[in-house]
């Protein structure tokens, strides 16, 4: 099995939009990631935080129907440990998956009795300033800068 994360994937607004849970969709079909499970989260503009499954929303019925069988491991808890994070009048995706692509990076690691010592979640912020550094050094490398 390849490494699993979970990961909450914030939005604007308390309804879920459908791209996004297709993107996952996507992921999924290209071998990417196996999805374990995913829960809904979202907290009211009055601060009320709920939970729900993708299977219950219509308008995701073709995207869920793509992503396979859940094995429901995230719950209240969880939900409630996402929804004190969120900002009222959002909602959350999470998302317990496995990286498929890295399944057999992870497998020689544990054969040769090595594991993950530490992962860091690198903010938005420093996201958005790595790609923009990301894009300048390629843009130079295909002027021929260096």
């Amino acid at each position: 099995m390849g490494p699993v994360e979970c990961l909450v994937l914030a939005f604007p607004g308390e309804r879920l939009k459908v791209a996004a849970v297709t993107a996952v969709a996507d992921l999924r079909r290209a071998g990417q990631v196996r999805l374990i499970d995913s829960l809904v989260v979202t907290k009211t503009a009055a601060g009320e935080v709920w939970s729900s499954e993708l299977a219950e929303y219509e308008e995701f019925e073709d995207a869920v129907a793509e992503l396979g069988p859940e094995a429901n491991l995230l719950g209240p808890e969880d939900a409630a440990e996402v929804g004190a994070t969120l900002e009222p009048g959002s909602c959350a995706l999470m998302l317990l998956v496995e990286h498929v692509w890295a399944a057999r990076a992870a497998e020689a690691i544990r054969e040769a009795d090595g594991y993950v010592a530490g992962r860091v979640a690198v903010p938005h912020e420093f996201v958005e300033q790595a790609r923009a550094a990301y894009r300048e050094a390629v843009a130079e490398a295909a002027s021929g800068r260096s």
